[in-house]
């Protein structure tokens, strides 16, 4: 693969009065790319970043990576201190990324303002050892060699081999980012992350942050983050081979992952995070009290709203324990709740676009058998309907459907069905074995949904453990 290098349009010129393409940085093995700049993006948002070197965003077989053989507390550490550096921002290398992504992201700004805020929590230690524990059974497996032994007396031994890595994120939420980084490093492995059109800017600040704590570290050179067009096989069809990685790491929407799909062979795998969609079901005791209602209404609203609903973990459909009535009562409620300022939400969302607004007008026109609560200002709407609409609510749109028991919503539950909040906590017992049946991965109390605890499985799996190589010594 000597000498493969991939340019493109000069970049576009600044035009007097106008703010020029913003400038992506490309880090490669743990240092920023100095190389050129060619232009990239749509006219609407044009930026520019390096050309690509493909010869530099692999790593030979024929040698180990850089943190092969790096303890793994010693990593706990470095990460650890990642993220005191991006808490306190003494560089301002994640104020810049935040600058920039204001100007591309989709996200409102103070959205992204708290996002960035928080980026330090995937770095705390007790977060990092539960993923260790939880997921690989501890840190022995990692640092060597752990002794088994079979059924018939004989003794073998396993180890969870670092891996090489290629990562596609996805830029609906920074955090996405941070949890990519540290997978990454937890591995020992080499990591290519293909930054998306939509984040371009919160991967490399937080690899040059660690790069600021510790310059050179093994860890720091096992890092790479560039972007190039998703689909572009003059770039894929060179680095998906098996020579180059192990594993493709996609995240995303249905383009993406079969798009991904087609590289796969004996020696690249395919780890997938799959688009999904989330629901809430809430039980009558929601109407016991206005007080309990108001609870209910307010956490379902959280779980609609995070990240103004661009999340897989957003609640889009709320199945509600009761009569039609009750539902409105509850629609009524939630409307309300759907515009307040949280954590990781606004209160203004995207407007709703126009071939949606049509849809809804349609459905106002039915009432009463339809009812539609909000406007189409982004703070927030609610339809309540006899059965869940043919359409996917965005935007901090919400479908609220009136079910005669909590039993009937599992029946809108399947495989592409991330997350259930559930309303009371005591409820879950009942319904977790068949939303599992049903495809589900995961099971909360509402107004819970956003944010995974660390060690815990992810789309129906353990990411460490399906990212490592397991070697056999028999």
């Amino acid at each position: 693969m000597s000498g493969t290098t991939l340019g493109g349009a000069e970049a576009p010129s600044r035009q007097e009065g106008t703010p020029g393409p913003v400038a992506v940085v490309h880090v490669v093995r743990g240092e920023i790319d100095r190389g050129p700049h060619i232009g990239r993006g749509s006219s609407g948002a044009a930026f520019t970043a390096p050309a690509l070197d493909l010869d530099r965003l692999v790593w030979p077989r024929t040698e180990p990576g850089p943190a092969f053989h790096v303890p793994t507390a010693e990593i706990v550490d470095l990460l650890v201190e990642t993220g005191e550096a991006l808490k306190a921002d003494r560089e301002g290398l994640l104020a810049e990324a935040l600058d920039h992504m204001v100007r591309l992201s989709p996200l409102p700004g103070e959205v992204l303002e708290r996002a960035y805020a928080a980026l330090w929590r995937s770095f705390q230690r007790p977060g990092l050892y539960a993923q260790i524990e939880h997921e690989l059974g501890g840190a022995e497996v990692l640092d060597g060699w752990r002794e088994l032994r079979l059924p018939e007396g004989r003794i073998a031994a396993i180890r969870a081999f670092p891996p090489r890595l290629v990562h596609v994120i996805a830029g609906n939420a920074p955090g996405v980012a941070a949890m990519s980084v540290v997978r990454g490093a937890l591995t020992k492995g080499v990591n290519l992350l293909k930054l998306p059109s939509n984040d371009l800017f919160t991967a490399t600040a937080i690899l040059r942050t660690m790069a600021s704590v510790a310059p050179g570290h093994p860890v720091v050179r096992s890092f790479s983050a560039v972007y190039w067009r998703g689909g572009d096989e003059k770039v894929e069809s060179v680095l998906f081979r098996p020579q180059f990685f192990d594993k493709l790491v996609a995240w995303g929407g249905e383009a993406t992952i079969r798009g991904a799909l087609k590289y796969v062979g004996p020696g690249f795998e395919l780890v997938s995070f799959d688009p999904k969609t989330s629901i809430s079901v809430i039980g009558r005791e929601a109407f016991g009290s206005e007080e309990a209602l108001a609870q209910a209404a307010d956490a379902a609203a959280a779980d609609a709203a995070f990240f103004n609903q661009q999340a897989c973990v957003a609640s889009r459909f709320q199945f509600v324990e009761g009569s039609q009535e009750e539902a409105d009562r509850y629609a009524a409620l939630l409307c309300e709740r759907l515009g307040v300022v949280r954590e990781f939400s606004s209160a203004d969302g995207p407007r709703v676009p126009a071939e949606l607004r049509e849809e809804i007008d349609v459905l106002r026109s039915l009432a009463p058998e339809y009812r539609v609560w909000g406007g189409y200002d982004g703070r927030g709407l609610v339809i309540r309907s006899p059965e869940p609409v043919d359409f996917h609510p965005d935007g901090k749109i919400v479908n609220v459907v009136p079910v005669a028991a909590l039993t009937d919503a599992v029946a809108h539950a399947g495989v592409a069905t991330q997350t259930v909040g559930v309303y009371p906590d005591a409820r879950k017992t009942e319904l977790r074995d068949a939303l599992a049946c049903a495809g589900v991965q995961r099971v909360v109390s509402l107004g819970k949904a956003g944010g995974m605890p660390p060690g815990l499985s992810h789309d129906g799996f353990y990411p460490l453990q399906r990212l490592m190589r397991w070697v056999n010594d028999e």
